[in-house]
């Protein structure tokens, strides 16, 4: 855990070698990560954390103030936690975080790996507007269900993700901490659409990326992921064929294998 003046910021790391920081998405923890840094069989120094609202991380977010610039600042904590040069692993909202930290370039980044970003700015920006609006219909009726009542309007988002049916096939307990941060989780999409992500400001960064997408994953995320890596030079796009967007956990050594080559590479050079 990270100690800063009124918040608390989590951290755990394991194993020796280059150093890799996962970031995970919504309505998870730094544990999301545990199938993946499971199969790194310590090759690598995992540190992983939890985004701002879930575990032990202190929120900073108000209703009137949702800038993902708050999740940028915890995660560059993080990293000047663990020292050095770092490959930042961040998926869904946390890949989103991530583009945030090395846009922001105030922390040494050594590469960048993306999974599933809903890059939703990006996708209005470069007129991909029939997928940005299967986005916002997806947000716009699941707030609405929320507010009407519906304590389990999340799973309307799960199933957008990962396809109909996949919150209903979750653990009880997962089910239920995704039911118990769905407040948060809507603070996480109140500060994607308010990224003004465009192919100009990722035309900035210039570290060794790979983004990595799921072949059976909505159409949306396909196309918007596919966007952030044409919008980076030399950056590298990877589809795991059978994979949705909870790939972290349905498939981690897929996951794990494009992440070990593209540090190892990044490191070599």
């Amino acid at each position: 855990m990270i100690e800063e003046a009124q918040a608390r910021i989590d951290y755990e790391e394991a194993g020796a070698g280059p150093t890799i920081v996962f970031v995970p998405g919504s309505c998870s923890t730094g544990a999301a990560w545990r199938p993946v840094t499971a199969a790194c069989r310590g090759r690598f120094r995992c540190v992983t954390t939890s985004l701002l609202g879930y575990g032990g991380t202190t929120e900073r977010r108000t209703a009137s103030d949702t800038s993902i610039s708050h999740q940028a600042d915890a995660v560059e904590s993080v990293i000047r936690r663990a020292g050095g040069r770092v490959h930042l692993v961040g998926h869904s909202a946390g890949g989103m975080v991530a583009l945030m930290v090395a846009l922001r370039n105030r922390a040494p980044l050594a590469s960048l790996v993306i999974l599933e970003a809903p890059a939703v700015e990006l996708l209005r920006e470069r007129g991909e507007h029939e997928h940005y609006r299967a986005f916002r219909r997806m947000t716009d009726a699941y707030f609405a269900s929320f507010n009407s009542g519906n304590e389990e309007a999340i799973a309307a988002m799960v199933d957008f993700y990962g396809g109909e049916g996949t919150f209903a096939s979750w653990p009880p307990r997962v089910r239920a901490y995704a039911v118990e941060t769905t407040p948060v989780n809507i603070l996480d999409w109140a500060g994607a659409y308010g990224f003004p992500l465009s192919a100009a400001l990722l035309a900035a960064i210039s570290i060794p990326v790979l983004v990595i997408r799921g072949g059976a994953s909505h159409e949306a995320m396909q196309s918007a992921n596919a966007l952030v890596s044409a919008s980076i030079k030399g950056a590298d796009l990877a589809t795991i064929c059978g994979a949705a967007h909870f790939m972290i956990a349905t498939h981690p050594k897929e996951v794990t294998t494009l992440i070990a080559q593209h540090v190892h590479r990044a490191e070599a050079t």
